[in-house]
């Protein structure tokens, strides 16, 4: 059975250090990331068993790696911090977190975390993929960036984030007010005719023929999906 993988991710190389000695020694493999865009990126091309994050970290803080990995990945995460106020634990498990531990602890307690969620996550169902194709064009949820032939296309703002919310959701169909508390919030309150007017512009960026979508389809009467291929629907 081959080893489990933890990504440890912290901007303090002793602690690194030490936290990669004690698993290891335990039996596990252990890959390291100094930065939060560092283990955004790890965590879409590694695919790790569990993720040690520490909060503090230069470029982007533990917190919003967590959300970014929670958009392209469910491996359980155990934010690692000083900070033991109920508040930044409770901000941590909203955001896709599984624990929380508090500096300093022990090598027996950590261990003990780990095990734990990795028992949790056991029987789950596979994550969604970190990139979905649609012919020539690539989401990659991971690095937040759309492609199409190799070469990054240019949405605006609320087209990314509507691709984004179908691009996670890919094969299910998304009900209008679904999509829209996804995308705008829970405070929208634009009219359905809003969303069809996103949904004919994101169209005629991402497929071939804008006029008969194979991608972006529409499920009459229930609402909007995105299919890895043709066939699934028609406007």
């Amino acid at each position: 059975m081959a080893r489990r993988l933890v990504l440890v991710v912290d901007d303090d190389p002793r602690y690194l250090k030490l936290l990669r000695f004690n698993l290891e020694s335990s039996g596990y493999r252990v890959v390291g990331a100094a930065t939060g865009k560092e283990a955004v990126h790890a965590a879409a091309s590694l695919r790790p068993d569990v993720v040690l994050l520490d909060l503090m970290l230069p470029e982007l803080d533990g917190y919003e790696v967590c959300r970014r990995i929670r958009e392209f990945s469910a491996v359980p995460i155990i934010m690692v911090s000083a900070m033991g106020e109920v508040v930044d634990k409770v901000r941590g498990l909203k955001l896709g977190a599984d624990d929380y531990i508090t500096k300093p602890f022990s090598a027996e307690e950590l261990l003990a975390r780990v095990e734990t969620v990795l028992r949790r996550s056991q029987g789950l169902a596979a994550p969604p993929p970190a990139q979905v194709a649609l012919g020539d064009v690539t989401v990659d949820l991971a690095r937040r960036r759309v492609t199409r032939g190799g070469r990054e296309l240019r949405l605006r703002p609320t087209e990314y984030r509507l691709l984004h919310c179908l691009a996670s959701n890919v094969g299910r169909t998304m009900t209008p007010k679904e999509i829209q508390e996804k995308v705008w919030g829970q405070e929208y309150r634009e009219h359905y005719e809003g969303l069809r007017a996103h949904i004919y512009r994101l169209r005629r960026k991402i497929e071939p023929d804008p006029e008969h979508p194979i991608y972006l389809v529409t499920r009459h009467g229930i609402g909007y999906m995105l299919s890895a291929g043709p066939g699934a629907g028609t406007e």
